[in-house]
């Protein structure tokens, strides 16, 4: 794709996906097209083999209109056909903790976001009646709304257990996500974004799910607010980054990590780290459920096998690393739990 062709993708003001990628191409300056899930237009395109959001749009070597999914791939394709304000940083250390965190925030911060948003009356309650009326740009009556509303909100609370949100688990989410919002927020003293002075691909995923999580649904909009004001207002500053100067020096020093972003990889292994282990695990053996325990507490879900691709591409993206860089991420990681992530012979 030429560099100043227009990108058409599908997508929603709900979906914290689409929210992290029409960020990030304002921040890379790449012009797009956003079409709503319901817009006439879509009708003449491909539907994705997975119906995910946001769906792009894509041309093939034979010019043929492909539609593609899945938001990390999309940001590295973008990265080889848009020269210029890169989200990923050019340090292969920094690559991979961002890619990490990245993963952590797609995968482990919408269990909070689609937990809180179906899980309280109050949240169900707005979520239900907004959502459905972002999909058009057609109006829609009372009766209709009403209606719809009824419908979207049923369906979506059937499938907490998709993101593993249930009483048992429920606890163990929502003290993660304040440490997460805390830790986030002490980071935000003393750096714009995760990794420096710039915003990098985890940036643009933390974002996506904080747009809802701290912005749009009651019950983690008052938390954040409350406890972290600085990401409060991070996500309004994130939304458009279009005139941010960007240089490759903003980046942060991987032989001098700050302790405030070490922190928030603790977090990472607190949490991520003994539920994908379990899901793999489950996976591997073909059983019906995941169980664990997460800082001392039960965790119970039904395995995921995307989940289960995600910490083999992560254990990929280790191995092919360079023996030094391996030592590197090795010893910046050392004590925050993360290191079973990265076994690529686990027992």
């Amino acid at each position: 794709m030429a560099q100043s062709e227009m990108q058409t993708l599908m997508g929603s003001p709900a979906s914290p996906y689409t929210r992290k990628m029409t960020a990030l191409l304002r921040y890379r300056h790449i012009p797009y097209r956003l079409l709503l899930t319901e817009a006439d237009e879509l009708e003449t395109l491909p539907k994705p083999k997975v119906k995910l959001l946001p769906t792009f749009f894509f041309a093939n070597e034979k010019g043929e209109v492909e539609a593609v999914v899945d938001s990390t791939p999309i940001i590295r394709r973008f990265e080889k056909t848009h020269s210029g304000r890169a989200a990923i940083p050019n340090n292969p250390v920094l690559e991979f903790l961002d890619f990490l965190l990245e993963d952590f925030a797609d995968e482990w911060l919408t269990k909070a976001m689609f937990h809180y948003r179906w899980y309280y009356e109050t949240d169900i309650k707005k979520a239900a009646e907004t959502l459905p009326y972002w999909r058009s740009t057609r109006p829609a009556s009372d009766n209709d709304l009403k209606k719809m509303s009824e419908e979207f909100g049923d369906r979506q609370i059937s499938r907490l257990y998709v993101v593993g949100s249930n009483d048992t688990t429920a606890p163990v989410i929502e003290q993660s996500y304040e440490r997460y919002i805390s830790a986030l927020n002490t980071h935000l003293e003393n750096h714009m974004f995760l990794f420096g002075a710039r915003p990098s691909s985890a940036d643009f995923a933390a974002f996506g799910q904080l747009t809802q999580l701290a912005k749009f649904d009651p019950t983690p909009a008052t938390v954040t607010e409350r406890q972290a004001p600085r990401v409060f207002a991070w996500v309004d500053m994130m939304d458009d980054l279009s005139g941010l100067n960007a240089s490759d020096g903003d980046w942060l020093d991987p032989n001098a990590l700050p302790e405030s972003l070490i922190n928030i990889l603790k977090e990472v292994g607190r949490v991520y780290t003994p539920v994908m282990l379990a899901n793999a695990e489950a996976l591997r053996a073909e059983k019906d459920k995941v169980e664990t325990t997460v800082e001392g507490k039960p965790w119970v879900q039904q395995p995921f096998p995307y989940q289960g691709k995600c910490l083999q591409r992560l254990r990929e993206r280790y191995a092919a690393l360079s023996e030094s860089d391996k030592n590197q991420v090795d010893q910046i990681l050392k004590g925050t739990g993360c290191e079973p992530l990265l076994d690529t012979q686990p027992s």
